[in-house]
């Protein structure tokens, strides 16, 4: 029982979750991606609809030119670091693009018969059998895994999570307008952005780069449509879920404190049962200078609050190389129960 290591039930059930995942995984692979029993023509089918519905929904790439022309003059301003970190995300976006559309197209015609089958083929045919995003494979010559931002979900859904990427980077270039919240999962290099916010507050106040750093303060919006103003000395990010833990929502948070004119609420909860991933609300990720009794360390400066839980943020569940910051999180119990 979870109960006696003290661990939340709900440990039980992730770790079983994922090991069933695995398993299933695995029976699709030996498969061979469908129950067609070795019917060639039926694999060969999944195939080409699979590829057809790719190609049809595939965004159009970013016109460079004339985003940097537009973006040229902006980029002195007060603005310009977030400017940077925009063009930064459509130029490795169209890469991304350019490298799916080729890969498709030599597929389409190779199983016309217009281009001999190569060894990429094989394993991009290999990965849409089984919905797999291509390249996933340690052992596959797909690029797309490489091109693309830390993954776990399969070939649909990150497709579709693309699509949405693409839809926030339209929008903030359209007139380079900085958004007032940031999709910051939605970015290949969340990591520029949050430093972008500390350039873009250490222009205005004065301060030296190198002597700032970030916090987290959880704010009271569980929309992104409630946040109608920029923050004071950051940016607001939404788009990021909680393991282990839970953020209270309306009357079970605390009462609300103002932060630099943001309200938030608010702390760490334990976990509902079956709830394994809930959502937070929008965070306001705010630059602040380093104090003197932090303690710098490789993932950040720990704060060695007794209120406060240095909570490490990843871009997926698999942690390790995906690590993008560390946040502040309030508790009122001890940081080392969570």
């Amino acid at each position: 029982s979870p109960l006696l290591f003290g661990l939340h039930p709900n440990a039980e059930i992730g770790y079983l979750t994922n090991s069933t995942d695995d398993l299933f995984f695995n029976i699709l692979v030996v498969s061979g991606g469908d129950g067609s029993s070795g019917d060639d023509s039926a694999k060969s089918d999944v195939v080409r609809e699979t590829m057809s519905n790719l190609q049809d929904k595939l965004p159009d790439e970013f016109e460079m030119v004339s985003i940097t022309l537009n973006a040229k003059p902006l980029l002195l301003g007060a603005s310009g670091p977030y400017i940077v970190v925009a063009l930064q995300e459509c130029g490795r976006m169209n890469v991304l693009l350019r490298e799916i559309k080729k890969s498709l197209s030599d597929l389409d015609k190779g199983l016309k018969g217009q281009l001999n089958m190569s060894q990429e083929m094989e394993d991009l045919v290999t990965a849409l059998k089984i919905n797999q995003w291509p390249g996933r494979n340690p052992f596959s010559k797909c690029t797309w895994e490489k091109l693309a931002w830390s993954s776990q979900k399969n070939l649909a859904a990150q497709f579709a999570d693309m699509i949405l990427r693409v839809d926030q980077l339209v929008s903030w270039t359209k007139e380079f307008e900085t958004p007032k919240s940031i999709w910051l999962p939605g970015l290949f290099n969340p990591s520029s952005y949050l430093t972008a916010s500390q350039q873009v507050t250490a222009r205005k106040t004065g301060l030296a780069l190198d002597k700032m750093t970030i916090e987290t303060h959880v704010t009271s919006m569980w929309d992104v449509s409630e946040v109608n103003a920029y923050a004071e000395d950051g940016t607001y990010i939404h788009g990021l879920f909680i393991e282990g833990a839970r953020w209270p929502k309306g009357e079970e948070a605390s009462d609300t404190y103002v932060v630099s004119g943001t309200k938030c609420a608010g702390s760490l909860f334990d976990s509902r049962l079956k709830e394994l991933i809930p959502p937070m609300p929008v965070i306001y990720v705010k630059a602040v200078p380093i104090q003197s009794h932090w303690e710098a360390s490789s993932v950040g400066f720990l704060r060695g609050d007794p209120e406060i839980f240095e909570c490490p943020v990843y871009t997926t569940s698999f942690r390790g190389p995906t690590y993008i910051f560390l946040a502040t999180l309030k508790s009122d119990v001890p940081p080392s129960k969570w």
